[in-house]
């Protein structure tokens, strides 16, 4: 089946959605079809025009936007000036629904990969009339055991790599959460120890990657590096300002209000989120939901399985 061809938006801008924000968005595919929002990943990846091939244009309005600090968005938070502490979870929602609300839209399909799945599951359990369907991949939750797992945990699996990342930390901050310990070094007033930090981060997230390709070419360009890992860090180290620091995390204990709307869930068998079984036991609480899991793929979209698994999935709700 594969992604469907490369195409252009047919209206674009920037909407302000307050405290100095202002928020890159896109529209392509049928002015006239059903609604579906693509949350991309990071957070801080920004949304690049890969995700625009996920549904079918003739049957779909396909709304991209880069989330607050990222992108095309303004002020990007690779500046150090920029305040990250009007960049959270509960930002990022309210600025969904005033794009919605630009773009009169009602209700709308939201397709998620890794942080877009959390943060599609939180939109949805925040205003599930909003929401139409959610397609979700590199499934996640933003739980505090979640990025247990993907800093200190995978340092069994990846020793070498964990040991040059302790050593970019603070000999006192090694035994905390090291998400907000390397986050710390990136707030540093000093342009030397945030770029080194950033460096760190980047590093590590590139060790951990199970399957080929393992190397991540925007990882080389300095802005996207900065803006990237202080956001993830950002967010990783504050319980993905989700609320109440329980180790499961809110996503999964609110599972019951995603009752009524269907979901799709795809998931790499090598995506090492599933060392914690997260995404089965979503699957179990969330009725209305489908897993489908994709082998020897790990935290990915673009890989031959899931990207014909997640086309297939927007294909069966277009016309719902």
């Amino acid at each position: 089946m594969g992604l469907y061809p490369e195409i252009e938006p047919y209206d674009r801008g920037m909407l302000g959605v307050g405290d100095g924000n202002r928020v890159y968005w896109e529209v392509c595919g049928n002015p006239r079809g059903k609604p579906a929002v693509m949350l991309h990943g990071g957070p801080g990846s920004g949304c690049g025009a890969g995700y625009r091939r996920y549904c079918d244009p003739a049957a779909y309005r396909i709304v991209l936007l880069d989330q607050r600090g990222c992108g095309r968005s303004t002020p990007h938070a690779s500046a150090y000036d920029t305040d990250m502490s009007v960049n959270t979870t509960a930002h990022l929602i309210a600025d969904l629904e005033r794009l919605r609300r630009h773009l009169g839209i009602e209700r709308w399909l939201v397709w998620g990969v890794s942080w877009g799945s959390v943060l599609g599951l939180r939109y949805a359990q925040t205003h599930p009339q909003a929401v139409s369907e959610l397609v979700l991949s590199a499934v996640a939750t933003g739980s505090n055991r979640e990025v247990a797992l993907l800093t200190r945990g995978l340092g069994r699996f990846f020793p070498g790599a964990f040991q040059r990342f302790l050593a970019a930390l603070p000999e006192a901050d090694r035994e905390g959460n090291l998400a907000a310990a390397c986050n710390r070094l990136i707030e540093s007033p000093d342009p030397e120890v945030r770029s080194r930090a950033a460096r760190a981060w980047t590093d590590w997230e590139t060790a951990t990657i199970p399957a080929p390709p393992r190397s991540v070419e925007r990882y080389e360009d300095p802005v996207f590096r900065m803006g990237f890992a202080r956001t993830v860090t950002h967010y990783w180290g504050n319980d993905h300002f989700l609320g109440d620091g329980n180790d499961e995390g809110v996503i999964l204990r609110d599972a019951p209000l995603l009752k009524g709307i269907p979901g799709t869930l795809v998931q790499g068998s090598l995506d090492f989120g599933n060392l914690l079984g997260t995404v089965w036991r979503l699957h179990q609480a969330w009725p209305d939901s489908e897993l489908i899991v994709v082998d020897d793929v790990g935290h990915t979209t673009g890989a031959p399985g899931m990207a014909d698994a997640l086309v297939a999935a927007t294909n069966a709700y277009a016309h719902r």
